[in-house]
Parts: C-alpha cells; structure tokens; sequence
C-alpha cells in the first residue's frame, strides 16, 4: 500500500472511532427511548465498520 493509501485507511478508522463515540455520548443524554434505541443503533453501526476496516487490515 502506498503512504496516501495507509492515510486513507487510518482517517477513515478515525472518523469510524468518533462517529461511534459521539453517538453512544448523544444517546446517553437522550430521553425519548424510542430516538435513545435509532442513535444507538447509529454507534453500534459505526462501530461495526470501525471493526471491519481493522479485521481488513489484520
């Protein structure tokens, strides 16, 4: 892989990581269980890719 391919790859693992952290930190402040189970859901998905693109690598 090329330098600009591995920077490709360790962004996109980084934006994974934040998007999956940011929506598990919103779904604990919200109220509304039904709108707590759709972003939680958006974490658990953003966690999944995190965990594929590293099962990619490995």
């Amino acid at each position: 892989m090329t330098q600009k391919e591995l920077l490709y790859i360790d962004d996109a693992l980084g934006h994974e990581k934040a998007l999956q952290t940011a929506f598990d930190s919103f779904s604990a402040e919200l109220k509304d269980p039904e709108l707590k189970t759709f972003v939680s859901g958006l974490a658990m998905k953003h966690g999944q890719c995190y965990a594929r693109f590293l099962s990619l690598l490995g």
